[in-house]
């Protein structure tokens, strides 16, 4: 420990009353100590552009990664922007900043460029940040690291407590982080989030070291880190929950007229699509195709506290998908840009299926050897490309090629090529 983190430890013994974080919290029964106060205090939330500047100085002039986090309002308001950003890092202490009222956060993102962040499911994170003007250049994904480590449980929570010994509070986090002013016990959980992520960070480091997959997990966290932004989903109304019971085409028009309508509608109230209309209401219109409100009005999730002009809106977007012409209608599938679904190999194309499943057994023991999921051992969906269309010869090196053009990383190229030459090898013979 540095004279720095000492402190800090010293500090943590009085909020929580038990070890520093770096040496493990648990108690001598064993029972994980829950952690119930920063070390610093709550801080105030930074919402003005002085208060902004002084934690860009601050946080610049800092030392060490810096913990990152966002909270969303998911469920209560539409899109997935960012309510409140929390940050820690040693030298700084923590910050916590309303993204509502500086919603331009590209100061702190050139004051942190160069320095490694460190965030837990840095996925769900980064779009939301990015939108703000925040983006690492390095960074460590905490989740991941647990799932290459071979952790069975790798949420926050769990991972502070089976790695640090300390018990975090999960209660809020999924609270409507647009309310305005934040509760002081909301407060207190963020910035309870970002505590002890830099020592979660730490010990996992050297755990991956021990087991030799420190440089695997680098290098997931660059790809991480160099991913482009994703682009906009195709057909986003296809993923309205129950629509695969929507077969005809002219029902699946409705279902794509009701979800645009309520997506307009929720977009300019600035609330979750969900509280707008149902998804099980639109599956519900789509098979029933209403012909006018009376009738659509007795179907579940239309009738109960729906006004008369909110029900002529839902009406009128069904009538529209009744007018389409035939050319217009959505086909009942997506075109499908790679291998089609396996279910349907075993008929269309048996040996296909035998690569396939041969190969899913020798990815399934390579993971329980190396005590990881399968899905970050290979991608999937790089398998199932491989084995519907591989390479003319079946050697660990055109293998390890195939693979690489599908995304996969140097390391699960070395680490899965000879195992699935050997089936491919196998199953051709």
């Amino acid at each position: 420990m540095t004279d720095a983190q000492e402190t800090a430890a010293d500090s943590s013994l009085r909020t929580t009353g038990g070890a520093p974080p770096g040496d493990g919290g648990s108690s001598d029964t064993g029972v994980p100590i829950p952690l119930l106060e920063p070390r610093e205090g709550i801080p105030p939330v930074i919402a003005d552009a002085d208060g902004l500047a002084q934690v860009a100085t601050a946080f610049a002039a800092g030392s060490g990664p810096v913990a990152v986090d966002a909270e969303r309002a998911s469920g209560y308001r539409y899109g997935q922007r960012a309510y409140l950003v929390q940050l820690r890092r040693e030298g700084a202490g923590t910050a916590l900043i309303d993204p509502a009222a500086c919603p331009d956060l590209s100061s702190i993102g050139q004051a942190l460029s160069g320095v490694e962040w460190v965030l837990h499911a840095a996925t769900q994170d980064l779009p939301c940040l990015r939108e703000i003007g925040m983006a690492p250049t390095a960074l460590f994904d905490t989740e991941l690291a647990g799932r290459l480590a071979g952790f069975p449980r790798v949420g926050l929570g769990a991972m502070v407590e089976g790695v640090l010994g300390f018990a975090l509070e999960k209660g809020h986090s999924a609270v409507d982080w647009s309310t305005r002013p934040l509760p002081e016990p909301w407060l207190r959980y963020a910035a309870l989030d970002v505590e002890l992520l830099v020592d979660l960070r730490d010990a996992l480091e050297k755990e991956l070291d021990r087991q030799g997959k420190l440089e695997w997990a680098l290098q997931e966290f660059d790809a991480i880190a160099s991913a482009p932004p994703s682009e906009p989903r195709k057909d986003p109304w296809r993923r309205t929950s129950g629509v695969h019971k929507v077969r005809r085409r002219r029902q699946l028009a409705v279902v794509r007229e009701l979800w645009q309508t309520r997506d307009r509608i929720a977009q300019r109230r600035d609330v979750s699509p969900g509280k707008v209309l149902s998804d099980a209401a639109i599956v519900q219109a789509a098979l029933s195709l209403p012909s006018n409100v009376h009738v659509l009005a007795a179907l579940n999730g239309f009738g109960h506290r729906m006004g008369r002009r909110q029900l002529e809106q839902w009406q009128a977007a069904v009538d529209r998908a009744r007018a389409l012409d035939d050319s217009e209608l959505p086909h009942s599938g997506q075109p499908v840009t790679g291998p089609p679904p396996p279910r349907t190999w075993a008929d269309k194309a048996p040996a296909a299926a035998a690569r396939l499943a041969a190969a899913k057994a020798a990815v399934s023991a390579l993971a329980e050897r190396l005590n990881m999921p399968q899905e970050n051992l290979v991608s999937p969906d790089a398998v199932r490309r491989l084995c519907w269309e591989p390479p003319r010869s079946a050697d660990v090196e055109s293998v390890g090629v195939t693979l690489a053009g599908y995304g996969a990383r140097p390391w699960q190229v070395e680490q899965v090529s000879p195992v699935l030459a050997k089936a491919l090898s196998a199953t051709d013979a």
